[in-house]
């Protein structure tokens, strides 16, 4: 996994606060893969109740995030008991590790 413990630790600060304790940060994408470089920080966000307004969440995550460890592209994916399935979200889940 490419990215510091400090990033992490930021992505769970910033998905617990934004979204709650019951959210959980996945990281998935070309992070994942230690022998790939660069790419934007592409993180799954699974929420154990339906998100009212997931694509406003996944934004405050993004900037909480970003003012933690810096300008950096991220991109958030919300999850949640409502989502439909998709190719995104089921590569998303497949490739997907726990921050």
């Amino acid at each position: 996994m490419r990215i510091s413990p400090q990033e992490r630790s930021s992505i769970r600060r910033a998905t617990e606060e934004v979204a709650g304790a019951g959210a959980r940060a996945l990281l998935f994408g070309s992070r994942v893969h230690d022998d790939l470089r660069g790419g934007d920080i592409d993180l799954l966000v699974e929420l154990p109740a339906p998100a009212k307004d997931a694509l406003g969440l996944a934004v405050r995550i993004a900037a909480r995030i970003q003012r933690q460890i810096g300008l950096r592209k991220i991109d958030v994916l919300i999850a949640d008991p409502a989502s439909p399935d998709s190719p995104l979200l089921r590569q998303a889940r497949q490739d997907a590790v726990a921050v």
